[in-house]
């Protein structure tokens, strides 16, 4: 049997207020749970105790394989219970490729608009100087 220590949500609407809960990986996540272990309010105030952990509880099941979810290990790591290795994902601000797409599509315009641009700029100087070099002679 597979364990995880999780979040099950508790509340009315727009009124979140989470319990840190022992459970299969089977059971739904407002379902069944083995045991109660903590509490999470995330609508009180950050200075406030937004989250209890019965601390002795989960070092019990961590000791018997419940591995925890992301958010509730950011709650361990927080109380020192476990620790959280850090992430790196530089690509995440990477464009996706329709964007990408979009993106050589723009400056390619850009390009070619500059181009135009140029081209007749030197344009109307050529037709001028043959004008200016008949004047003088």
């Amino acid at each position: 049997m597979s364990l995880k220590i999780r979040l099950a949500r508790a509340g009315s609407k727009k009124r979140p207020y989470y319990h840190i809960v022992v459970a299969d990986v089977r059971a739904p996540r407002d379902g069944r749970f083995i045991e109660k272990i903590g509490a999470w309010n995330p609508t009180l105030p950050k200075d406030a105790e937004r989250v209890t952990l019965d601390a002795d509880r989960v070092k019990h099941w961590i000791g018997h394989g419940a591995q925890p979810t992301d958010r509730v290990l950011r709650f361990l790591d927080q109380a020192g219970l476990a620790k959280r290795p850090a992430r790196n994902n530089p690509a995440k601000a990477v464009p996706g490729k329709k964007a990408q797409e979009r993106i050589a599509l723009a400056k390619q315009a850009e390009e070619e608009a500059a181009a135009k641009a140029a081209e007749a700029a030197q344009a109307p100087a050529e037709a001028e100087a043959p004008a200016a070099e008949a004047a003088s002679e």
